[in-house]
């Protein structure tokens, strides 16, 4: 155990943010907001404390005193106690209320705390700041190969086959992933991605061409649909949601109802807020009826 990284701690308002925020860019932080005259604290405590002595400072243990602290309970909205977040690289990852059991916490620390895989990936991601895709990829292919159990990894290594157009091989990077963690906001992102980067893929290959067809016959629902999907895979969301819902006023059935389904999709891809959405959202709805 490194003595010099405490394993509990109790903080503040005052060292809130040095303790956690700046903590969690080091390694995981656990904070426990609590009570003195809770009953359930008492129990979820010791639990809490096992763990962080166990782990030996690859996670951090801090208590909130809520009735000291009750600005922190407010910022946090917390609402009962006990209540625990865990905060990562920053800000907040995962949260339960209440008591839990010993191995449902267990679970959720082991999604954040470092591996010798993560050490890959950061390693990985220097590669890639100094261009060197080629050894990024491969250092996060055998961390992969080492730790399947990650699931860091595999939005790593998807981002950089869908960055070098090897849809296939992100797609079944993603495809190894528990089926609860395909579902989360960021996994289905990458698939949005790759499927509009087949599709622009199949499309001609300079876009001007795509703008030629559109030229001589606005109509052209599958070229000014390839164009959108350009769009998509370069983050130009704002064309591409123009031609889309041109396409809506020309062909409501063109592709299964695909062009709605692009607008829905690119919604998905910018969190579901902000102003494009906010823009784009009753415009869709008027295209629609």
């Amino acid at each position: 155990m490194n003595d010099s990284i405490p394993l509990i701690v109790e903080t503040s308002q005052a060292d809130f943010a040095q303790r956690v925020f700046e903590g969690s860019k080091e390694r995981p932080v656990l904070v426990d907001f609590w009570a003195p005259w809770c009953g359930p604290c008492r129990v979820l405590t010791p639990i809490l404390e096992g763990l962080a002595r166990e782990y030996e400072g690859k996670f951090t243990l801090a208590t909130v005193n809520t009735d000291q602290n009750p600005q922190l309970a407010f910022d946090y909205n917390i609402r009962t106690i006990p209540t625990v977040i865990l905060f990562y690289e920053g800000k907040p990852a995962e949260e339960f209320f209440g008591v839990q059991p010993e191995p449902v916490i267990r679970a959720l620390l082991e999604r954040y705390i470092e591996r010798d895989s993560d050490r890959m990936r950061k390693t990985a991601a220097q590669a890639l700041e100094k261009g060197d895709t080629e050894t990024a990829t491969r250092l996060l292919g055998e961390a992969l190969a080492a730790d399947p159990g990650n699931e860091r990894i595999h939005p790593d290594l998807a981002r950089l086959f869908i960055a070098q157009r090897r849809y296939d091989e992100a797609e079944n990077v993603l495809d190894q992933l528990p089926p609860l963690r395909q579902q989360d906001e960021d996994i289905l992102a990458l698939g949005i991605r790759i499927k509009y980067g087949r599709i622009a893929s199949a499309a001609p290959d300079e876009e001007v061409l795509l703008k030629e067809k559109l030229a001589q016959d606005p109509n052209n629902a599958e070229a000014r649909y390839q164009l959108s999907a350009r769009q998509i895979m370069r983050g130009d969301f704002e064309a591409a949601l123009e031609n889309l819902l041109e396409i809506l006023r020309q062909d409501r059935s063109f592709g299964d109802d695909g062009a709605r389904k692009a607008v829905i999709d690119i919604f998905a891809l910018l969190g579901g807020e902000g102003p494009l959405v906010k823009r784009y959202r009753p415009l869709l709805a008027a295209a629609l009826h």
